[in-house]
């Protein structure tokens, strides 16, 4: 029997997805980060406190599976993107593992807002959003303007991804997925932008070389003497958590379009037509293909804020119940991310007495459902896809999905695997 080993870097949680040739998940591991946040303006994981984690979380899930790390055969990833460490000429960590939450720098400066204004930015880039001071290239421009002694000092730029290939193969190399959220490489070659450094004043040496998704490097000495999986192990390169988890789910096999209904909303599809647009990020996927990702606030986090603030004696699945019960918003309409209002009666319209707590739930249902309905549309407005493919929090409630197939003209189809981003990581070979 071989096994693989998926790893979930995620913001919250990362996972670890033990699978059987079948890809049967044989165990599971799932390790909480615990950040140091300063004052409220850092989001940071000492690189020493990120090994410990990935070493749990590969103990866990072995031990679930009831295998060694020696037993384990291929490797595979996703995750977060703009997350990152500097290190030093003896590849040492200069910082600590810096997270994309992470607000030291509290606005965009002058560099980043210029190489956004570029005319070509769009095109060769493929990032159709507006920039934000959480950005990695913004707060390297930070350390460079705050921390010169450590900008001084670093010889190495390694995104989280990055900074996982070189403990296990160690390589200094990384995936195109993740860096095509960086704002600085050409997306259709999935090399870096020469004119993006030079706007920055970033020395390109910086950073590792970019692989595309599926490349195969075995793994290094330092696999087996940190995480006990044996040198020579089958390691794969993989891409943006939001990719790898629609394609676990069955993107391209089960359905066109893969929709993810958690913190944030977001959609994914892959194509053969490379044409960046507004509001849509595209990154190279395999040869001459791209993974389209759109995504808005408006995603569960409503209903969280709902049931804190107006229902708390009631758990979110007896809400969910409600909704079922009452069977429509009885015209209440909630206005998109409600939860940034301080009132109920600000964040929603057409208010009654006579509507109950079924009622709210089922009307932020549906503002999800259109907010979902013009998502699908900036990726595909004129071919809609015939299938979804329903992950996150917001697949498990069916009369969710019943509310986006009716107000999107979808089908909604449900994922078998509980954990798609660490089976898309085992599956990349």
């Amino acid at each position: 029997m071989k096994y693989t080993l998926g790893i979930d870097l995620g913001t919250s949680y990362f996972k670890f997805g033990i699978y059987d040739d079948a890809l049967n998940l044989k165990g599971l591991g799932r390790v909480a980060l615990e950040k140091n946040v300063g004052s409220g303006n850092l989001c940071e994981i000492p690189s020493r406190t990120f090994i410990q984690l990935l070493q749990k979380g590969i103990d866990q899930a072995c031990q679930q599976a009831n295998i060694t790390a020696k037993d384990i055969n291929t490797v595979g990833y996703s995750s977060q993107a703009n997350s990152f460490l500097l290190l030093d000429k003896d590849n040492a960590p200069l910082t600590p593992l810096i997270l994309w939450p992470d607000t030291r720098a509290k606005y965009l400066y002058q560099e980043v807002i210029r190489l956004w204004q570029e005319n070509d930015f769009l095109q060769m880039t493929g990032m159709g959003i507006e920039p934000s001071p959480q950005l990695c290239i913004n707060k390297l421009l930070w350390f460079k303007k705050n921390q010169p002694e450590i900008w001084q000092q670093t010889k190495h730029i390694l995104t989280i991804s990055d900074y996982i290939v070189h403990l296990f193969t160690n390589e200094k190399a990384g995936d195109m997925g993740t860096a095509s959220l960086l704002g600085l490489m050409d997306c259709q070659t999935g090399k870096w932008w020469d004119k993006a450094f030079d706007i920055l004043q970033i020395d390109i040496q910086l950073f590792a070389k970019r692989l595309r998704v599926g490349t195969k490097i075995n793994t290094g000495t330092t696999s087996e003497e940190l995480f006990g999986i044996k040198k020579g192990t089958e390691f794969y390169l993989g891409s943006l958590d939001h990719h790898i988890a629609a394609m676990g789910a069955g993107l391209g096999k089960i359905a066109d379009m893969s929709e993810s209904t958690g913190t944030v909303l977001a959609c994914v599809n892959f194509t053969d037509i490379y044409q960046s647009k507004r509001n849509v990020c595209i990154s190279p996927w395999k040869e001459n293909h791209y993974c389209q990702l759109t995504f808005d606030g408006n995603g569960a986090v409503s209903i969280e804020w709902y049931q804190k603030k107006f229902a708390s004696q009631y758990s979110i699945e007896e809400l969910i119940k409600l909704a079922e019960k009452a069977g429509s918003s009885e015209g209440l309409k909630a206005k998109h991310t409600s939860f940034n209002y301080d009132t109920i009666e600000a964040a929603f319209e057409g208010i009654k007495k006579t509507h109950t707590h079924g009622n709210f739930i089922y009307a932020m249902m549906e503002s999800t459902a259109y907010t979902l309905n013009e998502l699908i549309n900036k990726l595909c407005s004129d071919n809609k896809p015939q299938k979804i493919v329903a992950t996150g929090g917001g697949a498990k409630s069916d009369l969710w999905l019943k509310i986006k197939s009716d107000i999107t003209g979808c089908e909604f189809v449900k994922i078998v695997c509980p954990e798609p981003a660490t089976l898309g990581a085992a599956i990349l070979k």
